[in-house]
């Protein structure tokens, strides 16, 4: 599970969502959302307020099967929600969202859509998915977009942990076509604190794919590290930006050594579940 608490998270969810909302202050809401093409604003609100509505149900109700999630994937979903009224509307969902995840505790069980089983995957889910729809909404309106270092780190934990399970994948192939002996994918935050573990390996030899977190320290004694087939740097910020698809390798900032078609088959493959 991640590294923060439960009620770490059930905070920052209010927090990602305060700070999303800020970037809405005269903004117009039919502005089109780069990063996710055919969205507007508005029907970002739509989705972000839909997931944690949907997530918040899932809690209440201790559900213990898949739920419905058409409020999620479809923005029209809320389409009888006044655009006017939508700033709030997002802010109410998020509190109802905190407000059960805390009510629930982080150990009773639910129904979750990876292993975890407990409300405090979906606080953890609930989190990113705020801090990656605040990003979008920032580039939206202009606005740079930074993420405490604890936060970012853990956020790249949950996404390169869903990239070894095999349910993120299309289909076996596609996972399979990525392993090979010695092969490995680096990832390294270059402003990183001193002593923080910010590399990450994952290792792509054979099943199962598995990864690793560690320091530069750690590195520099060679004790840790597997050599790597692909290696990507770049700011923790970007580095969560092109694991959700809204950086590529050749963005400003961000390098790649080694082999580059490697790492882009892995983006690919691995984050097929962002696409559903």
């Amino acid at each position: 599970m991640g590294s923060l608490s439960h009620h770490s998270y059930c905070t920052e969810i209010l927090a990602q969502t305060a700070l999303l909302r800020a970037h809405l202050d005269g903004a117009d809401l039919a502005g089109e959302v780069a990063a996710c093409p055919g969205w507007s604003l508005d029907q970002l609100l739509r989705h972000l307020g839909g997931a944690h509505r949907w997530t918040e149900r899932i809690v209440r109700t201790r559900a213990t099967g898949p739920v419905a999630d058409d409020q999620v994937s479809d923005p029209a979903w809320y389409a009888h929600q006044d655009p006017s009224a939508l700033r709030d509307w997002l802010t109410e969902g998020a509190e109802r969202l905190a407000d059960t995840l805390r009510e629930a505790g982080p150990d009773v069980p639910v129904w979750t859509v990876a292993p975890g089983g407990t409300p405090t995957f979906w606080a953890r889910r609930m989190t990113y998915e705020t801090v990656v729809h605040r990003a979008d909404a920032a580039s939206t309106v202009g606005a740079g977009f930074m993420v405490d270092q604890a936060l970012g780190l853990d956020a790249v934990d949950e996404w390169v942990g869903f990239s070894a399970l095999p349910q993120a994948y299309a289909s076996a192939d596609s996972r399979t076509a990525l392993l090979a002996p010695g092969r490995c994918v680096r990832l390294q935050a270059t402003d990183a604190a001193p002593g923080t573990p910010a590399n990450w390996f994952v290792l792509l030899s054979g099943e199962p794919i598995t990864w690793r977190r560690t320091t530069a320290a750690d590195l520099e004694q060679g004790t840790t590290s597997p050599e790597a087939s692909a290696t990507v740097r770049g700011p923790l910020a970007d580095l969560l930006l092109l694991l959700y698809g809204r950086r590529t390798p050749a963005s400003e900032g961000i390098t790649v050594d080694g082999d580059a078609e490697l790492l882009i088959a892995w983006l690919e493959a691995a984050g097929d579940w962002l696409r559903r």
